[in-house]
């Protein structure tokens, strides 16, 4: 018990940490306006691996690294991880510069029960009926909104599942956050590499078309595995019902900033459904605080 409940203190830690950042990125990413989002993320697997290499030197970390590289066959996991969480930023990155904020935060809202529905089906885990309730109601707000939109809304379905299937097979990774997160981006460099190779001989590159672009999509590299490093670290200390009930911070703060600064438009209909969701998140809430007040 001791040992338990810091971990578990230090994985809402670095949820909320992780979250919050991410809930800000569509600000982050609408600078990159006229650059590809195929492009952006190109640049944020080879700088983040850059920027990933340089942390575990500092900290004389590359033991694992090194030890998960001379096993190849125990790397499909990993790479399972690499492949969901490029795309998940791909899409991600696209749903900005084309300011479909909305549309990506109710892909983030749908993620925590995704995470919930494998954290039950797949990992065996159990949560209290009030718990269920509050994703059932969750579930129907969402396919209100889903009903409302009249089309099949990819953005939003392409972002859940990618994420959350990500956040399941990263409990399944062995590694820690910092080598696990660096394993992953550095199986995707090598086509990072090549592509922006083929760009930069069809002139096609946007990396050095003026200073700032060029500082941009430097930064990319830092700006994106910082938050991923911190979620790496709140996936392996905390079930995975609980990473997905933090996961509403993201698409929350999304939905704020959508609405007040990008002015994407929102009728009153689709608001009634955010509330459902964000009455359903209460609910789940105080069944989580009383559980674990019982257990103390």
């Amino acid at each position: 018990m001791t040992n338990t409940v810091p971990e578990t203190g230090k994985g809402v830690a670095y949820g909320l940490a992780a979250y919050t950042m991410w809930g800000s990125f569509p600000l982050y990413f609408a600078l990159f306006e006229g650059i590809p989002a195929w492009e952006v993320l190109i640049h944020r697997v080879i700088w983040s691996c850059l920027f990933l290499a340089v942390v575990i030197s500092l900290l004389r970390r590359w033991l694992p690294v090194t030890a998960a590289l001379k096993q190849p066959k125990n790397l499909g996991f990993v790479l399972g991880c690499s492949v969901f969480i490029a795309a998940n930023w791909g899409i991600y990155i696209y749903a900005v510069e084309t300011r479909h904020v909305l549309q990506a935060s109710l892909g983030y809202f749908l993620t925590p029960l995704v995470n919930v529905a494998m954290g039950l089906l797949i990992l065996g885990e159990r949560i209290s009926r009030l718990q269920v309730v509050a994703v059932v109601m969750a579930g129907v707000a969402i396919l209100y909104q889903f009903f409302l939109l009249g089309e099949l809304p990819w953005i939003t379905l392409a972002l859940a599942f990618s994420f959350g299937t990500y956040g399941l097979l990263r409990k399944k990774v062995e590694l820690d956050g910092l080598s696990g997160l660096f394993v992953e981006t550095l199986l995707l460099l090598p086509l990072g590499l090549l592509t922006l190779v083929w760009l930069s001989s069809q002139n096609l590159s946007h990396f050095t078309e003026s200073a700032y672009s060029t500082l941009l999509l430097l930064s990319s590299g830092a700006v994106t595995a910082i938050p991923l490093l911190a979620f790496a670290g709140a996936a392996r200390r905390l079930k995975l019902s609980t990473v997905g009930f933090l996961m509403y911070i993201n698409p929350t703060i999304q939905f704020l900033i959508a609405l007040y600064i990008f002015h994407e438009p929102l009728s009153t209909a689709k608001l009634l459904s955010f509330v459902m969701i964000w009455v359903a998140l209460a609910l789940y809430s105080w069944s989580a605080w009383v559980g674990r007040a019982r257990t103390v």
